[in-house]
């Protein structure tokens, strides 16, 4: 069984709106991040907290998916990470809501690899989704809130797996970025 945590309190201040709810391919971006998961996942927890999400009613209806709000989420996604896992139970996949170009085929590849903590790479670069057994959720959730992902990461033996999937690195920080979503999508 595998879960899914997907990131969604920030308030998208590089942006200067909602980012999330930005149609790219006829969908908001976070409903294509939210579909890609839907396959391989028992729950999706979605972490809410600036942003009202009730768009996503329009585009998505599974009892799978629980939104679960960050009470604290101006303290960074640290906090968001820490507020996904006190709700999940499984092995799981952690990704940012604004990442909706990763392939099935790199979510099959971490799942068909071992290790406690996979992480793929793109030509030596590191992306998400981050795969992190369950075995360690006790570990995270004892995570003091000003620790991050990286330094709970680093402490563990992490398997890096390459993989040909640009979409690993893609978020959207910036208005500008959605043009290198088209780019991406049309190559």
């Amino acid at each position: 069984m595998i879960d899914t945590i997907i990131l969604a309190a920030g308030t998208s201040k590089r942006f200067k709106r909602n980012k999330l709810k930005e149609i790219y391919n006829q969908k908001p971006i976070l409903v294509h991040t939210i579909n890609t998961f839907l396959d391989f996942s028992e729950n999706v927890t979605i972490v809410t907290g600036h942003h009202n999400l009730n768009f996503l009613t329009e585009y998505i209806q599974d009892n799978r998916i629980r939104f679960v709000p960050n009470n604290q989420y101006e303290l960074g996604m640290f906090s968001s990470v820490m507020t996904g896992v006190m709700v999940t139970k499984n092995d799981f996949f952690l990704i940012p809501g604004d990442m909706p170009l990763v392939k099935k085929s790199t979510i099959d590849t971490l799942l068909s690899t071992k290790g406690v903590i996979r992480v793929p790479t793109y030509k030596g670069r590191k992306g998400h989704p981050i795969f992190i057994a369950k075995e360690l959720i006790p570990l995270l959730k004892s995570e003091p809130i000003d620790s991050n992902l990286k330094q709970f990461r680093d402490r563990y033996n992490v398997t890096y797996i390459d993989v040909t999937d640009e979409g690993i690195l893609l978020d959207v920080d910036y208005q500008e970025d959605m043009i290198k979503l088209d780019t991406e999508r049309n190559e």
